[in-house]
């Protein structure tokens, strides 16, 4: 194990449009791999948090989650701010146009700008869990998500 090893990760495409109407532009030699995303209603979206990469962010181990003055550690939360600023999002697929490179989101909580790592296509069978446990200051946030 190599403790200084880095990996090489590039953009795919940006998010654009405005903050009710996204979507995930992507680069032209990316393109082809939209092919069948259509088929699905939602994807997973990995992004980078652009905002917050600088080293003084990258340092922060522990954070004051929203809702609550219970320190925790940047793993048990969904702050922006953590060592690698890598963003994960379930988002609704409204449209996929493969030749353009466009895919329209909804429910997507990055902004117009920020750089798209990976899509996956989202499948039930491995990416949702039944029963879940969350501390308290995050039981209100609701179960599931919509096409909204």
């Amino acid at each position: 194990m190599n403790e200084q090893e880095s990996y090489n990760i590039i953009p795919i495409g940006w998010v654009t449009g405005a903050p009710r109407n996204l979507r995930l532009e992507i680069k032209p030699e990316f393109s082809p791999a939209l092919k069948g995303l259509s088929q699905f209603s939602h994807c997973q979206v990995l992004w980078w948090l652009h905002e917050f990469a600088d080293d003084q962010f990258r340092q922060t181990t522990q954070i004051q989650p929203p809702y609550d003055e219970t320190l925790t550690g940047v793993f048990a939360s969904r702050s922006p701010i953590r060592p690698n600023p890598i963003g994960l999002s379930v988002a609704a697929i409204l449209s996929v146009d493969e030749a353009s490179g466009i895919v329209e989101v909804a429910g997507l909580d990055a902004y117009p700008g920020t750089p798209i790592l990976d899509i996956k296509a989202y499948f039930p069978s491995a990416d949702r869990v039944m029963e879940v446990t969350v501390p308290d200051w995050a039981a209100n946030w609701g179960d599931w998500t919509t096409n909204n």
